[in-house]
Formats: structure tokens, sequence, C-alpha cells
């Protein structure tokens, strides 16, 4: 891919090893090391992250003992153009950029061979909520260029018989993560409601479904992301696993 003139672009440090490229249209949050941490990555898996943006879920898996490999896909050229700039600083040679759509998905795709799928995908229902003024915020946040059940298709497509889907979303849409999960043949096993602390509600959702697997959900202790005297110990544990270890 051609590199365009981008002046905007910044670096944040995962480990001393591990750069992101990030700029105003394509950054990352909380929610990316909750979900990191919530899909228990093994070194065998072959994974793939949809709407990767600048790759930070991929990024974040490679702090300790990444996956054997992993496709991270985006439709926006700009995030993939990011995430090639991680990688090249970064000396990563085991993630695999994408520049597709996650609905038609793209030549060569390994479908059903996967046993990893993430996604944070967009929250908000199409012309729901106020829009930001950034194209590539709309997309990330709203439903415009894919819904869940689009997420829900390409992952199934993807994975393997009993590979994982891992996705976080906000509460108010468990609904819909479930339905367009079975609605693709893939059941929910695992569920997890994250709060900022123990007085609140919860803001997020993480949820692990496993493809062709039968009917079964566990739902895991709350966690709580900051406690009276700053980030839990989980949350601590989360931003800090393997930071210095490579």
């Amino acid at each position: 891919m051609k590199r365009k003139d981008y002046i905007n672009y910044e670096f944040e440090k995962l480990s001393e090893r591990i750069s992101v490229c990030v700029s105003q249209e394509h950054g990352f949050g909380t929610d990316a090391f909750l979900l990191a941490d919530f899909c228990q990555h093994k070194q065998k898996d072959i994974a793939c992250d949809l709407g990767t943006g600048c790759g930070i879920i991929p990024l974040i898996l490679q702090r300790n003992a990444p996956p054997k490999l992993t496709y991270a896909v985006d439709i926006q050229e700009q995030a993939i153009e990011q995430l090639e700039i991680s990688l090249e600083k970064s000396n990563i040679d085991s993630i695999v950029p994408i520049c597709a759509d996650l609905k038609t998905l793209w030549n060569d795709a390994p479908l059903g061979t996967l046993s990893l799928v993430t996604c944070n995908p967009p929250y908000k229902a199409a012309n729901a909520g106020i829009e930001s003024s950034l194209d590539a915020h709309k997309i990330a946040r709203h439903e415009i260029l894919c819904n869940i059940d689009d997420v829900c298709c390409a992952a199934s497509k993807l994975l393997k018989f009993g590979g994982r889907l891992c996705i976080c979303n906000r509460p108010e849409r468990l609904s819909d993560v479930i339905f367009a999960m079975k609605n693709n043949g893939i059941e929910p096993k695992r569920l997890r409601f994250v709060s900022k602390n123990e007085n609140t509600a919860p803001w997020l959702f993480l949820i692990e479904g496993k493809k062709g697997s039968k009917p079964f959900m566990q739902v895991l202790p709350q966690m709580y992301v900051w406690n009276k005297n700053g980030y839990s110990e989980e949350m601590e544990r989360i931003y800090t696993t393997g930071k210095d270890e490579q």
C-alpha cells in the first residue's frame, strides 16, 4: 500500500519493544485491553481481529506469548497504514495487516481454519446517538459500514469448529450480540460485565462464543476498573502484563 503523507501520527509504547502508531482518527482505549485479556489467547492460535483500527488488540497480544499468526483486518486504509508503521517500528512479523471489508473478507481468506477471532465493534446502531464529525470515528462507533450480525457472520466463516469469537460491547446491546452469535452458529459460552467501580452499573460487557458448541453460558464475576486507591489490582495487571518482559 502506498503511504500517504499523514503528519498527525504519534507513538504510544505498550512495552520496551512495542510501539503503537496512533492518530486523531485511530487510537485506542481501555476496552481494547479488557478484550485482549478476556480472549485468553494461546501461542498456538491462528487469530484474526476484525475492525482492528490501529491494530491495538493484535499488538497487545504480542506483549506476552503471542499467537502464532494474527490477521488484522480493517476497511480504512489509514488504519492499516498506522498498523504497518507500528509493525515496522516494533519489528513484528506475526501480524498480517489486511485492508478489506469484513462483510466480503478478502481473497484467500483462511476460511474455516482460525481458532480465535476478536472484535471491538461499533457500539451504536446506525443513526443512534450523536455522531462524530470525523468519518473514522463514525465508522468506529456507529454501525454504518457493518453491524453486529456482519461481524458474527464473518467470524463464523473464518473460525474452525470449536473456534472462539470474543467481543466487547455496551450492555444495552447484549441481546443483539447474543442473537447475532446464535444466528451464525456461534454459541455464547462466557459473559462478564465491567463497571467503573462497585457503585456503578456496568458500562461494558465481554462475551465469548464457540462455533458449533452446545448451549451453556458461564457468567463470570463482575470486574471493577477502579477502587478507592486508583486502578483495581486486576486492571493494573491487565495494563502491565508483559509490558517489560520482552
